[in-house]
Parts: structure tokens; sequence; C-alpha cells
């Protein structure tokens, strides 16, 4: 992994508050985030809008997930690739944001798949550009592992969808969301606790 692809991308990496009022912005002028435009990115991305508003103000993160964080003995940065249209994205990004509040080891820098091309290229999953993806970065700007695109049992959930029926459909994409919201991003802390314990 190439030092000055990451050092150049986390210098790029927006707060979230940053990257939340980005897309705030660019909603306002009738856009979404992304090189590409349409009615339904739009439609997409004005939906996790509101979908992040109420997780930011909902969200709890585990007693668990707060021990284990503030028991790192290093301080990671969690640099996340993201679209405001991603459906996932709005719903991991707000945990992400949660869990590097609440712990002095942890820093959030978000930047966009469309303007990190090359970033993109290193983190692809199964050859696809899938997002969001959390690259883990220790403080000596080391990459010491990745995840995403989402929860690995979200992850399982979309591997026997497309397994039974060849492709990921409106109707799946229904359950999905209905699944994170069950879940309230117990499933995200897990797999990054147990991610941040390995590095």
């Amino acid at each position: 992994m190439n030092n000055t692809l990451i050092d150049r991308s986390l210098l790029k990496g927006l707060t979230y508050k940053e990257y939340r009022n980005k897309i705030k912005t660019l909603l306002q002028q009738g856009l979404s985030t992304g090189a590409e435009q349409s009615e339904d990115l739009l439609n997409y991305s004005l939906l996790n809008d509101k979908r992040m508003d109420r997780l930011d103000k909902t969200l709890k993160i585990s007693e668990e997930t707060y021990n284990s964080i503030n028991n790192l003995s290093k301080k990671f940065t969690f640099l996340v690739i993201a679209e405001g249209w991603c459906g996932d994205a709005a719903q991991i990004l707000p945990v992400l944001n949660k869990v590097a509040e609440v712990s002095a080891n942890i820093d959030l820098k978000i930047v966009l798949r469309d303007e990190n091309d090359e970033l993109m290229n290193q983190f692809l999953t199964n050859g696809s550009k899938s997002i969001p993806k959390t690259i883990i970065i220790d403080e000596d700007k080391n990459v010491v592992n990745s995840w995403g695109p989402r929860p690995e049992i979200a992850t399982k959930m979309v591997q026997d969808y497309k397994a039974k029926n060849g492709v990921i459909d409106a109707e799946f994409k229904k359950d999905l969301q209905i699944w994170y919201n069950k879940d309230k991003g117990n499933s995200t802390q897990e797999d990054l606790i147990k991610l941040l314990q390995a590095s």
C-alpha cells in the first residue's frame, strides 16, 4: 500500500460534520454527491440524509464497545470511502461517528468514492467498488485492516439472496434497511471491535 496515497487521502478527508454539511448543501441545489447525477440518486440521498439525522439522534454505543475502544493501546483513524446516495453508508457512518466521538483513540475521516478512484481501486470488494469501505490506519499511517461495505451478518444476507435470486432488487434493499433499523448499529460495533483488537 502506497503511504503517500494514504497521506493524501487523509489530508482530503472530511470530518463527519463536514460530510453531512456537504451533502445537505448539495441537496439544497438538487444534487447528490458523485460523478453521476440522476433523480434516483437524488431521492436516495434525500432519504439517506433523513436516515442519518435520525440515527445521529437515536444511536447508542454499547457499554462493551465503549470499554473496548477506550482500552485500546493504540490510536487509529477510520478513513471511510462513501457517497451520499449509498444506503449502507447512511447506516454505517453514524455508528462510526458515535464510536469516534466517545473515544480519544479513534479519529474519523471521510472521502468521496468518485473523487478518490486511486484509493478506491486499492480496496475493492470482490473486484467491485462497493462502499462504504472503512480503512483502518494506525498512528504510523500504516493500513492495518479494512472493513465493509457492510457488517458480516448483512454481507451474508446479500450473498444468500444473490445466490437464490441472481440480483439484488428493490425488495431486498428494503429488507436490508429493515434489518439495519432493528440491529441499531450493534453488528457494526461488534465487527469493528474485533478488527481493532486484532490490529
